[in-house]
């Protein structure tokens, strides 16, 4: 089963040379915290090499699709109750 790399574009590519924005075009990263998937390969190893300051790559063993990077996102259902810092259990602001 092959592996995929993993690529979030982190920091942008402004003020850099053509050849550093020309990679990440390359790699199909236009906008900061976009995340690709690539097969694992030497050529796309290369092009990550050249852009590693930029990127956060880490090795999956297969790709996610959009909507399931957008259902890992998203939070649980509901809300939590949080009692107040040092307060005792049942006991408010009112009763200190």
């Amino acid at each position: 089963m092959p592996s995929y790399f993993r690529i979030t574009l982190l920091r942008s590519a402004i003020g850099l040379p053509s050849r550093t924005t020309g990679v990440l075009r390359a790699l199909g990263l236009r906008k900061r915290m976009a995340t690709v998937f690539h097969p694992v390969s030497p050529q796309v190893a290369g092009q990550i090499m050249a852009v590693k300051e930029l990127v956060a790559v880490s090795e999956t063993d297969r790709a996610l699709t959009k909507a399931e990077m957008r259902e890992g996102r998203r939070p649980e259902r509901g809300y939590y109750v949080e009692s107040a810092v040092g307060g005792k259990e049942g006991e408010g602001v009112e009763g200190r």
